[in-house]
């Protein structure tokens, strides 16, 4: 069991826009942030706000901070390695702060298809070949299993069921000689 320390309090003789750029820079070392997170994170250590403020605005002057940048490629990213639904990613840039113009120009390079395909090939990577489409129990119980994994990341029922049935339908007919 890991408990969550508490976050440390600002050493009192540290110049906290030295302590609030460490900070910043470590995060950014680890992987690409929105500056909401990274607000967050000096938030968590004590930053004084202004101070925060100045340091996040620097680093967003110099390019080291862009949420439109940081929009594009985790949109891109989860959308090709996760198959994540629009709707799904959405829901993931609002909760790192990232404004609703950013989003919607960030969801603007998945298309419809694009998302169709990628919910298909979950699917189909779920199909094995010892489960029995033919038998209607099992079908229905690999159909609920599909659906339920497809709303998870983000997909709307009535597309699931439709992608769902068009995989079982392909592999049904596939299966017939």
């Amino acid at each position: 069991m890991s408990m969550k320390r508490p976050a440390p309090e600002l050493d009192p003789d540290a110049n906290p826009a030295s302590v609030a750029r460490a900070i910043v820079l470590r995060q950014l070392t680890n992987s690409p942030k929105s500056r909401h997170q990274l607000e967050q994170k000096l938030v968590e250590r004590h930053i004084p706000g202004e101070v925060s403020q100045a340091v996040l605005d620097r680093f967003e002057e110099v390019k080291l901070i862009d949420d439109a940048e940081f929009a594009l490629l985790w949109v891109r990213s989860r959308s090709q390695y996760k198959s994540m639904a629009r709707s799904a990613l959405k829901r993931e840039l609002a909760e790192r702060g990232i404004a609703p113009e950013l989003i919607e120009d960030a969801l603007g390079q998945i298309t419809q298809e694009a998302e169709d395909a990628g919910a298909e090939e979950l699917v189909r990577k779920k199909l094995r070949s010892s489960v029995d489409l033919a038998d209607r129990d099992e079908r229905e119980k690999y159909t609920r299993r599909w659906v339920a994994m497809l709303a998870r990341k983000g997909y709307n029922p009535s597309s699931a069921f439709t992608v769902v049935g068009k995989v079982i339908d392909q592999a049904l007919a596939d299966e017939t000689p």
